[in-house]
């Protein structure tokens, strides 16, 4: 009698490697290689040879290279879905074990102007090493947030300080200008329109400040809450502003003494914490502030932001 033994292929399922897949989301949020290498501190040759090791598990190519840089393949867009997602349950797994305190929410109030510019980087960086922490962000004036922080409504807050005047932690001077749209001549006309935050605001104190001191007619032709109104009348040429530096978009540019508009003050940007309500979580997301606006760059990503209120 003739025994047949039975033969059983074994097909081996890819595994996807956590750090491989870091490292490719890097380069699809960066737009390269080079950049990508920075972010996750690893040689460009060593980056090169993760995203080989996950086309070769996967069996198809992730991304296409041409001269100008890399995009992802349909095949690329598809797994970064899948990655975003693997690299979220890892970091909150993690989290979850090595940090159980770090769980919650913290409230953060900011003025407008500083969301859009500083805080999706500091958010991101710090949804990766905190992803279980909820982050609550409250838009308002800084005389606002003033009061807010020691009735316990916030835990944290960014306000603006004229020099002098500083309190809390100084974490960034920041020179503030006159701005008009680059495009318009409203900077010349007479008498000058403005477009100012509300009262309350220092840049709108020292904007009327300065031109009653050297005489000039000026008109406040619109008053906004955000920047995004501010910079909306500005950039359609029917006003003109003063600003941080930092916070002026493609389109809009900055006056100077030449133009005839004099020098203004810079803002202090400090940072101030609860006296009622302390954690690791909090004190963890003040450190990720501080490096922000002391300059250290952070990669793009996703963060679980929710914008509570806005001003």
């Amino acid at each position: 009698m003739t025994h047949h033994k039975s033969r059983w292929v074994a097909t081996m399922t890819p595994n996807l490697d956590i750090d491989c897949l870091r490292t490719f989301a890097a380069i699809a949020d960066s737009g390269g290689f080079t950049q990508a290498a920075k972010h996750v501190h690893r040689t460009q040759s060593a980056v090169s040879m993760q995203v080989r090791k996950l086309e070769e598990a996967i069996g198809r190519p992730l991304f296409l290279r041409d001269g100008r840089g890399v995009t992802l393949t349909a095949d690329g867009e598809a797994l970064l879905a899948y990655a975003r997602r693997l690299l979220g349950l890892h970091d909150e797994a993690v989290a979850s074990l090595t940090r159980p305190d770090m769980v919650g929410v913290v409230r953060i109030g900011t003025p407008d102007d500083y969301v859009a510019r500083f805080l999706p980087e500091v958010l991101a960086r710090f949804a990766r090493t905190h992803p279980r922490v909820q982050v609550e962000v409250l838009c308002e004036s800084s005389m606002t947030l003033r009061e807010l922080l020691p009735q316990g409504a916030i835990d944290l807050a960014l306000i603006t300080c004229a020099p002098g005047a500083e309190s809390g932690e100084v974490v960034r001077h920041e020179p503030t200008v006159w701005a008009t749209s680059e495009r318009h001549l409203a900077h010349e006309a007479e008498p000058l329109p403005l477009a100012l935050f509300q009262k309350g605001c220092w840049f709108r104190d020292w904007a009327i400040a300065s031109l009653t001191r050297t005489g000039r007619a000026y008109r406040i032709a619109y008053t906004s809450p955000s920047i995004a109104g501010v910079l909306a009348a500005v950039s359609a040429g029917l006003a003109v502003t003063v600003l941080g530096r930092a916070m002026l978009p493609s389109g809009v540019r900055a006056l100077s003494a030449e133009d005839g508009f004099p020098p203004l003050p810079s803002a202090a940007i400090t940072l101030h914490r609860s006296t009622e309500r302390r954690s690791p979580a909090l004190d963890a997301l003040a450190e990720h502030i501080a490096a922000a606006f002391d300059g250290e760059g952070f990669v793009q990503g996703v963060t679980p932001l929710r914008v509570v209120a806005g001003a």
